[in-house]
Order: C-alpha cells, then structure tokens, then sequence
C-alpha cells in the first residue's frame, strides 16, 4: 500500500515544532530527513522513528514494534525505526519529543567522514 499525500502533509505538520524536515518518497513509502539525516519513516500510512541502544527500550516500554520487511528467500529483516507512538499523532509536543530521540539515533549513527590517508614519507 503506498503512502498518501495526505498522510505526508498530516506528518509534516505535526513536525512544524520540530524544524526543517524534508520529505522524500521512497519504494512505496517516504523517508523523513532533517540536516540530510534521516530520523523517520512512513510505510503503509504508519509512522516510524529511529531507534538504537540508547532509545529502544522506551518503544519496547510502550509495547511497540520495529519496522520489517520481507525479504529474498522469504525472511523478514528488521530494521531501526519503530512505530512511533499514537500520541505522536495526536500532540505535536509528543511529535516533537520523539522525533528528538529519533533525530539522535540518527546522530549516533552517523559514519564518521573518511578522512584521506596521508601517503608514506609524506609531510
């Protein structure tokens, strides 16, 4: 089921209080980027936050699930993004409390820059 653009303008707006977000769609869905992270996704009309050691257990407290997909072979891969809360839909303060924990699962995430290697003999 793809994603509607309603659904994409609803999420937008609830995360006004939370910056600068783009939007981009991506195999049926969208992703969520602010500072060309991504922190979100939106699959089937669902809202997925990032999560990492650090965040997880709060989504786990609240008896939520991590996105899946079906995968060659027929196994199912997980990845780091859980359903975001229904309060999330419903309060932007909530929106914006969460989408902070996913922006900086996000962070942490992020590969340090490749720096170039300084060749032997070499200043």
């Amino acid at each position: 089921m793809a994603t509607s653009a309603e659904f994409l303008d609803f999420i937008k707006e609830q995360l006004q209080d939370f910056g600068t977000v783009s939007v981009r769609r991506m195999f049926g869905g969208a992703g969520i980027f602010r500072d060309g992270l991504m922190f979100a996704l939106i699959a089937d009309e669902i809202l997925y936050l990032k999560a990492d050691a650090v965040s997880q257990r709060e989504f786990e407290a609240l008896g939520l699930s991590p996105f899946t997909y079906g995968a060659k072979g027929g196994k199912r891969t997980v990845m780091a993004y859980w359903r975001a809360p229904e309060a999330c839909l419903d309060d932007r303060d909530e929106m914006t409390a969460w989408s902070r924990k996913a922006f900086g699962a996000a962070l942490r995430a992020q590969k340090p820059a490749k720096t170039a290697k300084r060749g032997k003999g070499r200043g």
